[in-house]
């Protein structure tokens, strides 16, 4: 492993940084060390996007949303660490100005023509969201509709506007003389930053190491070796540990750069999903086979918490309110687990243990999840409900399948999230589904049963009462958009309202 300063492209040149701690983040370094004080600080948590930028890396074959030659996504410079823009580009708003003749970029004009910005704090988050759209939608030759740039403005929070003139903006910049990014000399850096060896990074102002290995086996050798020090993928949860808890991580162990880990594929009669996947692309490839989850993968989170955070460390988390959890264990879903060279799977429904308590031991990590093709015989659903309908953590989540035969329930999966101290199924109201017609009758006694599967708790999202309540409600809506005679229409997004994903399912 190659001990070396991080070094990543940025404003036109290639950047080396060997003094910073590798937990200080890429929004304190932009401000304070690069004085690239366009991106603000608001929450510095991943919530309000107001120091939103964008990460270049070069597209991977096959990426159909790849920017002449470049992946584009946006990310919250809040809590990512610094070393983790290592081989990549960074780009943030004071780079438009760099791209354009004239005195403004489109999207800046456009969202001055608008009247996009009024205190305009939170304007330079939302003009690197809009440039990432308007470069991606102009390289697949496509405009986009509102409501698709609503979708991908809602990781932005505005207090002033009420949004209208942000997205009118967003229509509007196409519409102006167009600007493309070059990405001839950004490229050009990144395949000089290409090295066989793994990157290790050591501060001379810190002991802690940060370690990113390149490939699965030496992953699984160095997690074995140091099993004490911190795993972090896409840092939307341990990035919180430091910005608002101020704990000190020690070692890092970073897996984003282990392609193994992202792959997302069909193979061997199931959905391989690697606990380094994107949960965008987790999420897509999950959407893409049950159309039904549309609604909820727009929901899980911002595109910038999305683009960066990964499907297994949502999984690995534990949390009781994480949102992939109670989906996959409707799914049947496998857990894929690795020490060293041993592999060992489980089903996720027996992973977790208690609150934030799993089966995985000392130097073991998540290496992927599977779902099996025999699924796609079943209805699936999954509901999501919330204080505020975008970007928002859950109150209850819910991940509900069924298979009918002749009108009789054949399986039933029955799984939520914020209803017990881990995600879980209700494994009594499923009980009293199984074998019985799918009608009104049996739905009515399943209710009753999931009082007794789970006692909630009441905290700041919702109280006990409340949960079971909708938790009992969802099963009703289940049932009356899946039962045979006039069943309701799913409120699901029927079509993708998203920008086509920069990764492919592989087929292997």
């Amino acid at each position: 492993m190659q001990h070396r300063p991080i070094r990543f492209f940025h404003q036109g040149a290639v950047v080396e940084v060997s003094g910073a701690a590798p937990t200080r983040t890429v929004l304190d370094w932009l401000r304070e060390d690069a004085r690239c004080t366009g991106t603000k600080e608001g929450c510095n948590e991943g919530d309000c996007g107001a120091c939103t930028v964008v990460i270049g890396e070069a597209a991977a074959p096959g990426d159909t949303a790849a920017v002449r030659g470049l992946s584009l996504r946006t990310v919250n410079a809040c809590i990512q660490f610094l070393p983790t823009l290592d081989g990549k580009a960074l780009f943030t708003v004071e780079d438009l100005k760099m791209m354009s003749s004239e005195k403004l970029h489109p999207v800046q004009e456009a969202l001055v023509e608008c009247h996009g910005s009024q205190c305009g704090f939170c304007t330079p988050g939302f003009v690197m969201s809009l440039w990432s759209a308007y470069e991606h939608h102009q390289a697949c030759a496509s405009q986009p509709t509102r409501q698709q740039l609503a979708d991908e403005l809602s990781g932005n929070l505005c207090r002033c506007t009420g949004y209208r003139p942000i997205l009118d903006a967003g229509q509007r910049m196409f519409d102006l003389p167009k600007v493309a990014l070059d990405t001839a000399p950004v490229l050009a850096a990144l395949k000089g930053f290409e090295a066989s060896e793994s990157f290790g990074y050591s501060p001379t102002t810190s002991a802690d190491r940060f370690y990113a290995p390149k490939t699965l086996a030496e992953l699984a050798a160095l997690r074995e070796a140091n099993p004490k020090a911190q795993l972090l993928a896409g840092s939307t949860d341990v990035g919180l540990w430091v910005n608002k808890q101020f704990r000190a991580l020690g070692d890092i162990i970073y897996v984003g750069e282990v392609e193994e880990m992202k792959l997302v594929a069909e193979q061997n009669g199931e959905l391989y999903i690697g606990a380094g996947a994107s949960l965008e692309a987790a999420w897509s490839a999950l959407a893409r086979r049950f159309p039904s989850l549309t609604d909820v993968w727009l929901r899980f989170a911002s595109p910038p918490i999305r683009n960066a955070g990964t499907m297994g460390g949502n999984v690995a988390n534990g949390s009781p309110i994480g949102d992939s959890p109670p989906i996959l264990m409707a799914l049947d879903a496998q857990i894929e687990l690795r020490k060293g060279e041993r592999v060992r799977r489980m089903p996720l429904d027996t992973f977790y243990i208690d609150y934030m308590k799993n089966h995985l031991e000392p130097g073991e990590f998540v290496q992927g999840m599977t779902v099996p093709k025999a699924v796609a015989s079943r209805q699936v659903r999954g509901y999501k409900i919330s204080k505020r309908f975008d970007c928002d953590i859950s109150a209850l989540c819910a991940g509900l399948s069924i298979e009918l035969d002749a009108g009789v329930v054949k399986t039933v999966r029955l799984a939520f999230g914020g209803m017990a101290a881990t995600v879980k199924r209700g494994a009594l109201a499923e009980a009293a589904l199984v074998g019985q017609p799918w009608t009104q009758a049996t739905v009515n006694t399943a209710k009753t049963a999931l009082a007794q599967d789970f006692k909630p708790l009441s905290d700041m999202r919702a109280s006990a009462a409340y949960r079971l309540q909708v938790a009992q409600n969802l099963l009703q809506r289940f049932w009356l958009e899946t039962r045979a005679e006039n069943p309701l229409p799913s409120t699901a997004t029927s079509v993708f309202s998203v920008m086509p994903h920069q990764t492919s399912v592989a087929t292997a």
